[in-house]
């Protein structure tokens, strides 16, 4: 069954050939997706670890591994119309696949309750209000950014061509400024790294920061008109979108010891310009946020009211930023490039090997409860990321990915001897 109300999204379905969108318009969603602060974070730590030329290698490449792993997905999500959550029935059984809902819809509205507290504690300190003020903006956020994902597809569609080009031209006048403050192009090579960072390490912040929103594109990709457009537009958005993030990070850090644009643009003289910046981050990647958990539960509670859905997780995002997440990201990026890739690496096993690349439709697939191979691959990859001295959420994907392919061997392995002595 598709037929659904206008803008529900098909939350427990394939989406229809006819509902699909063209390149322009998923790029977009997903540039708006994206373009997030806390990634810049992540820069910032690059900026004064690197010299210029190197600081670019890392980013190019952290942000390239990350761009075809979303691409990887993505092309999953546009042959068979499916998100994450729906594609977790496939390999991890209807009941079993509760858990990466589970997993999933409590890693977004842990990112929504931040960046709900995070715009309400920065126009805080800006315009000097009361904690009490700073509380009652936190609640006006918390439903405020919910109302484009309410919308749908549509909404976050129309409020990312308005967010992505004026950050787009706000983020180039600030690294204009930036430059000519630290003497151009000669100025910045001659930049020396005032700290250490490994090379496993730096790719590990590039990659992991936003991993978790690369597992979950596949909400938007699955809107995809064809492979191209899938591929294209996940390597747009985490490629170079994600690494421009990172990109200002790194350059805030390197001209103003300050990796947030906002607080580097405040430095710069752009008041209202930062503060626009601000509202418009934030929300571009609210909405996206609260939708991934929308599409989450609706999997995970079997229901078609997305809508209800996405209302309740922003009741309850909100809850969270009043009980103080703001102060808890460092360890809660720890927590998700560790326990959401090995998802990934799993989908990705099981549509390519197991499934040949082609699943059944989901209205006429026979799935079991659990489906064991997939959810002690997910426990194995997962494992091995927490212990990994090297880039653990590849270490995630990649041990998942294995471990499923050997279990699935095995398995036919069995069955094959088994109709053979009967």
């Amino acid at each position: 069954m598709t037929q659904q109300e206008p803008g529900n999204d098909y939350p427990l379905s394939e989406v229809p050939m006819h509902a699909r969108k063209g390149l322009a318009s998923t790029a977009m969603v997903l540039l708006g997706f994206t373009f997030f602060t806390a990634t810049m974070f992540a820069g910032g730590k690059l900026g004064v670890a690197f010299s210029f030329v190197d600081m670019l290698g890392v980013v190019a490449l952290g942000n390239l591994l990350l761009g075809i792993y979303a691409a990887g997905l993505g092309y999953i999500a546009f042959k068979s119309g499916l998100n994450s959550v729906l594609m977790g029935r496939f390999c991890f059984g209807e009941v079993g696949s509760k858990l990466s809902d589970l997993i999933l819809g409590f890693t977004q509205i842990g990112w929504y309750a931040w960046g709900t507290a995070t715009a309400a504690v920065v126009l805080g300190k800006y315009f000097e209000l009361s904690q009490g003020n700073v509380l009652a903006l936190m609640v006006v956020f918390g439903l405020l950014f919910c109302a484009t994902a309410y919308v749908g597809y549509r909404g976050l569609e129309i409020l990312s061509y308005i967010a992505v080009p004026a950050m787009g031209i706000l983020l180039c006048l600030s690294m204009w400024v930036a430059t000519v403050k630290v003497g151009g192009l000669q100025g910045l090579l001659a930049v020396v790294p005032t700290s250490e960072l490994d090379l496993s390490t730096a790719i590990t912040l590039v990659f992991g920061t936003f991993v978790s929103g690369a597992t979950q594109a596949t909400n938007w990709t699955r809107f995809s008109r064809s492979a191209k457009v899938a591929v294209l537009a996940s390597l747009i958005g985490f490629f170079v979108g994600n690494g421009l993030m990172v990109l200002i990070g790194a350059y805030g850090a390197i001209v103003y010891q300050q990796p947030d644009v906002v607080e580097v643009l405040l430095l710069q003289g752009f008041a209202m310009a930062a503060m626009a910046m601000l509202l418009l981050n934030i929300w571009s990647t609210q909405d996206n946020t609260i939708y991934n958990f929308a599409v989450a539960g609706c999997n995970l509670l079997r229901t078609r009211r997305r809508k209800t859905v996405t209302l309740a997780g922003a009741v309850i995002g909100t809850l969270l930023a009043l009980l103080g997440m703001y102060d808890m990201l460092v360890p809660y990026l720890i927590l998700l490039g560790t326990v959401i890739p090995p998802i990934g690496g799993v989908i990705m096993a099981d549509f390519f090997y197991r499934y040949r690349g082609h699943y059944p439709r989901l209205a006429d697939a026979r799935l079991p409860a659990f489906n064991w191979p997939g959810l002690t691959a997910y426990a194995v990859g997962t494992v091995l990321a927490f212990n990994s001295p090297w880039v653990a959420p590849l270490v995630g994907i990649v041990a998942a990915s294995l471990t499923y392919m050997a279990l699935t061997a095995v398995l036919r392995g069995r069955t094959a001897l088994a109709d053979a002595q009967a």
